[in-house]
């Protein structure tokens, strides 16, 4: 339907060189679901040519179709949209249509179109019942058990091997069935149920705000801001992205207006580079990010049940901070196709960075860090960064 709707579009384009997308949530993904589609269906337009190297369609009234993935989505900034096609979008990183794709499709007055199977309530949710009250956007449910699409019979030996969340998903499109294997799914239902995901604002007169790092350099970095006031733990912030250098971080700490106290970095911030012969840490603190703690490694399994132990604390900014919330509900556990079973591992997709950022934020916690920050001693004396780490405890480094 999608394809068709999209070819339709293609062909009756009058505006020259028209520029339009199917993106699913990898690029193979895009190549084994659409790819032999889009031969079938466009393939009998004469003078279509096909670019197998690039997944591109080229029509005859000056058209291209590009095939996408969206494993990275800054990879999709540049070209302008005329339109665009998200399959399974509730698997779509969700930065990749506000942030990128909705402005490239602006100038051009291009349209998008969703669908997917319900994954819990993310993005797709979001604008799933979002769309229900624009009346520029339409929205259709197909649910197995209205259609008739698939046989009674099958229907019912789907239910007898699928759980019941496992059916309520897949095959009658809800969005209130847990998420397979996710980590966090109680643990967040908990805090919507008890209002600890509301507008959560900084308190300039409360504690210092610490953040917590998921660092990455082809990956993406993620930062979550934690004010704790009391026994509660504020997440009044967040913010993620890719390719940035450590400079934009720096600069995007500093655009902030909070008052900081300790910054918490993950092991791997303590690794020294070849080129440059510093560590990452070293490299923030001379950017003026101080005082920095790097973190010794934790098993991510350790990680999450610190997580969940630390969650009835929590209190999330439902507008700042609904990225990170989206990442948490998607994150989960990897599933072994062969064994047909989970691994006792998490799936690294986009939802990894803000969930290991809460990693990092609970097991710091686990480790007597409840108290208020003192303010960080500046040595007077000069000690290199690796000699003045030796002398203090669990690593912290300061400037």
């Amino acid at each position: 339907m999608a394809i068709n709707h999209e070819l339709r579009e293609v062909t009756a384009f009058t505006g020259g060189d028209g520029r339009f997308g199917y993106i699913a949530p990898s690029y193979k993904e895009a190549k084994r679901i659409a790819w032999d589609y889009w031969h079938r269906f466009a393939g009998v337009i004469p003078d279509a040519k096909f670019n197998e190297v690039e997944l591109r369609v080229d029509l005859p009234n000056g058209s291209k179709v590009f095939l996408l993935g969206a494993e990275d989505p800054d990879n999709l900034r540049g070209p302008y949209w005329d339109g665009m096609v998200f399959d399974e979008y509730a698997h779509v990183h969700p930065r990749a249509f506000p942030e990128i794709v909705r402005p490239a499709l602006a100038s051009r007055r291009g349209w998008a179109l969703f669908l997917g199977t319900p994954f819990g309530r993310n993005h797709f949710y979001e604008i799933y019942e979002r769309a229900k009250t624009q009346p520029d956007m339409l929205t259709r449910c197909y649910r197995a058990s209205d259609t008739q699409v698939i046989n009674p019979e099958e229907l019912a030996s789907a239910q007898s091997d699928m759980t019941v969340e496992q059916y309520a998903q897949e095959f009658e499109c809800s969005f209130e069935a847990a998420i397979t294997g996710a980590y966090y799914a109680r643990e967040l239902e908990a805090a919507r149920a008890q209002r600890r995901i509301r507008t959560v604002p900084w308190e300039p007169t409360g504690a210092a705000v610490e953040t917590y790092w998921d660092l990455g350099i082809s990956d993406a970095t993620a930062i979550i801001f934690v004010q704790r006031m009391g026994r509660e733990i504020h997440l009044v912030d967040y913010t993620e992205s890719t390719g940035q250098a450590l400079n934009a971080y720096a600069k995007l700490l500093q655009e902030r207006p909070y008052t900081y106290g300790m910054h918490h970095l993950p092991h791997d911030a303590g690794a020294r580079e070849l080129g440059s012969g510093k560590t990452l840490g070293e490299q923030l603190v001379a950017l003026g990010v101080r005082p920095i703690r790097i973190h010794e490694k934790n098993t991510p399994l350790d990680g999450i049940n610190q997580a969940r132990l630390l969650f009835p604390r929590f209190w999330f900014d439902e507008t700042k901070c609904q990225p990170l919330l989206d990442a948490l509900a998607n994150y989960r556990a990897d599933y072994d196709e062969k064994k047909r079973t989970f691994k006792d591992e998490p799936r690294h997709d986009w939802a990894s960075h803000g969930a290991d950022a809460v990693r990092l934020l609970a097991c710091a916690m686990r480790l007597g860090e409840d108290a208020p920050r003192p303010r960080a001693r500046v040595p007077s004396h000069g000690v290199s960064s690796v000699e003045q780490a030796r002398t203090e405890p669990m690593g912290v480094r300061w400037r």
